[in-house]
């Protein structure tokens, strides 16, 4: 009986948050060397724009973090906005990405605690825990650490093969 309560339990307590993403298409996701974050002054939550910048830059991007009319001259503008709540401390409750190519959106990635997190324990994880996996869902399809890891269009299967007898 305890284990079918604990169980239902954890089901509610993760069920608590919602990350929805509609990732950059794959014939833009190679063609995007640097994004212009743009500053967004109402989001005051620590670290957030650097968490971001961090990833994106893990995903093998440049970043540059300007105001809203230098990022106009950007071929690529991340937009974002954050909240957050409380409850004996501050903690991230919602957060939304938004990536342009010449204003038009290329990919957008959203993330929620239901109901402020509830009861959950894990609304009080850091920005970094809650945003990494939402922007590397953004960027999926994108070599992680280009510079170290091989560019996957151009990975090569190796199949091993009968060798001859050298006489």
């Amino acid at each position: 009986m305890k284990k079918i309560i604990l169980g239902l339990c954890a089901v509610v307590l993760a069920s608590c948050t919602s990350v929805q993403v509609k990732p950059i298409p794959s014939n833009e996701i190679y063609a995007i060397d640097q994004i212009c974050i743009v500053s967004n002054p109402a989001v005051t939550i620590d670290n957030f724009v650097s968490v971001i910048e961090k990833r994106i830059q893990y995903n093998g991007i440049r970043t540059r973090v300007l105001n809203a009319e230098e990022a106009r001259k950007c071929q690529y503008q991340l937009n974002y906005s954050a909240r957050r709540s409380w409850d004996g401390v501050t903690y991230l409750s919602w957060a939304e990405l938004k990536l342009y190519k010449n204003s038009y959106p290329i990919g957008d990635a959203e993330y929620r605690l239901k109901g402020k997190g509830g009861l959950s324990l894990t609304k009080w994880q850091s920005v970094e825990t809650k945003m990494n996996p939402v922007v590397d869902e953004l960027f999926a399809g994108r070599v992680k650490n280009q510079n170290n890891a091989t560019n996957l269009a151009q990975e090569q299967i190796l199949i091993p093969q009968k060798v001859k007898s050298v006489d």
